[in-house]
C-alpha cells in the first residue's frame, strides 16, 4: 500500500504502467526463465578447439612481431614491449602503479602505429570469446533440464530495458566470425525456428514523429 501510494503521489499514470504492463510481463519472464534455451555442447566444445588453436597462433604472431617472447594476457609486460621496446607514442597511455595502460581505449589509440597492436586486440577479443561463452555456457546447463536458465531483471537498468544476468544472454557478441558461430550453438526446440528480430533507430523514428520534423520524417519514409 505504501509503495502504491508513493507512486500514485508521482504521478498517476506509473499506476496504468505498473498495472497493464509491468506486472503482466511478470509472468511472461518468469515463464521465459522456466523454459530456458538449449545449446549445442558438442558444438562449442569443437569450437572452444579452434579458438586456442587461433589464440595460439595469434601468441606465436605477437612473438615474431615484437621479436621477443612474452605473456600477452600481462598488461605489465605488454605496457613495457609497446612504450619502452617499440618506444610507441606513451603521450596515448598513462601510468598505472603497474606500469602503462594497455586497456582498450590505448589500444584504439595505437592502432595503426605498430604491427602488434592488432594482434593484442584480436587475441583480447578471442580470449574473452573464449573464456566468457564458449567454455562457460556448456558449464552452466542445467542438468534436470539440459537447458540454461538466465535470469530477467525488470527494474535493474536506468533506461528501462530488460537486462539478463547469470549468464546474460543478451550480449552476445557478432564483431567478428567466431562471435557470430558462437549465436549457431542457441538451438530452438523440435519443429521451431529462433528469430532475430530488432528495432531500426526507433527513438530517432519516435523524435520524427514526435517533433513533426519534416526533414527527419522524409529521411525515413
Amino acid at each position: 500500500i505504501k509503495l502504491r501510494e508513493a507512486l500514485e503521489g508521482i504521478d498517476p499514470k506509473i499506476i496504468t504502467l505498473l498495472e497493464e504492463v509491468e506486472q503482466p510481463l511478470e509472468q511472461v519472464l518468469a515463464q521465459m526463465e522456466s523454459v530456458g534455451i538449449s545449446i549445442d555442447v558438442n558444438y562449442l566444445r569443437e569450437l572452444s578447439g579452434e579458438l586456442k588453436k587461433a589464440i595460439i597462433n595469434i601468441e606465436k604472431e605477437a612473438h615474431k612481431t615484437a621479436e621477443l617472447e612474452f605473456n600477452l594476457s600481462s598488461p605489465k609486460q605488454l605496457g613495457q614491449i609497446l612504450f619502452e621496446k617499440l618506444d610507441l607514442d606513451r603521450k596515448k597511455s598513462r601510468r598505472t602503479k603497474t606500469g602503462w595502460s594497455t586497456d582498450a581505449n590505448v589500444l584504439e589509440k595505437l592502432h595503426g602505429d605498430h604491427p602488434l597492436v592488432p594482434l593484442v586486440i584480436e587475441h583480447r577479443t578471442l580470449s574473452k570469446l573464449l573464456s566468457t561463452y564458449v567454455d562457460a555456457l556448456p558449464s552452466l546447463v542445467e542438468k534436470e533440464t539440459g537447458r540454461i536458465h538466465t535470469d530477467f531483471n525488470q527494474a535493474v537498468t536506468a533506461t528501462g530495458r530488460l537486462s539478463s544476468s547469470n549468464p546474460n544472454l543478451q550480449n552476445i557478441p557478432i564483431k567478428n566470425e567466431f562471435s557470430r558461430r558462437v549465436r549457431k550453438a542457441f538451438l530452438p526446440q523440435k519443429n521451431w525456428k529462433l528469430i532475430s528480430a530488432d528495432y531500426s533507430q526507433i527513438e530517432l523514428r519516435i523524435l520524427a514523429h514526435l517533433s513533426d520534423e519534416k526533414v527527419l520524417q522524409d529521411a525515413y519514409l
